[in-house]
């Protein structure tokens, strides 16, 4: 596989991240600037943000949770050259989910819908690894 086949979901992750992360910006913008809070309030870590706010918030540092796993990842299949086609559509079914679960964490926050997207970005990402992990110990 070729290296940006191999790397556009990892940018396309990393947009998602950028975009929670702007979002996460304007709603708590925002809410300072209608007094839903102060900049006091917030000044110690204090968890008296909006539920917008906190909506991006919690979908941004869900962003370093699970995908973690994804980036550490990629750059091993990589150096071990073992991406394959297979890997590729594992890559892109784990952001997809990962879109998906941001869409959904930052709008209806709905979680009989959030909590399966969440499952299947975690399923595709589990099979990724023990295909991987498999390949590797069985020196295939």
């Amino acid at each position: 596989m070729s290296v940006a086949s191999i790397l556009a979901p990892v940018f396309v992750l990393v947009l998602l991240v950028y975009g929670v992360l702007a979002g996460l910006c304007w709603s708590r913008t925002v809410a300072l600037a209608r007094g839903a809070t102060t900049t006091d309030d917030v000044a110690l870590g204090q968890n008296v943000w909006p539920p917008r706010a906190t909506q991006f918030g919690n979908s941004y540092v869900n962003q370093f949770e699970l995908p973690v796993l994804f980036f550490a990842l990629v750059p091993l299949v990589m150096v071990t050259r073992k991406a394959d086609l297979l890997f590729v559509i594992l890559e892109w079914l784990f952001v997809l989910f990962r879109i998906l679960h941001a869409l959904i964490h930052t709008t209806s926050n709905t979680v009989s819908l959030r909590g399966p997207a969440f499952l299947a970005s975690s399923v595709v990402l589990a099979i990724a690894w023990i295909s991987f992990g498999f390949e590797i110990l069985a020196g295939a």
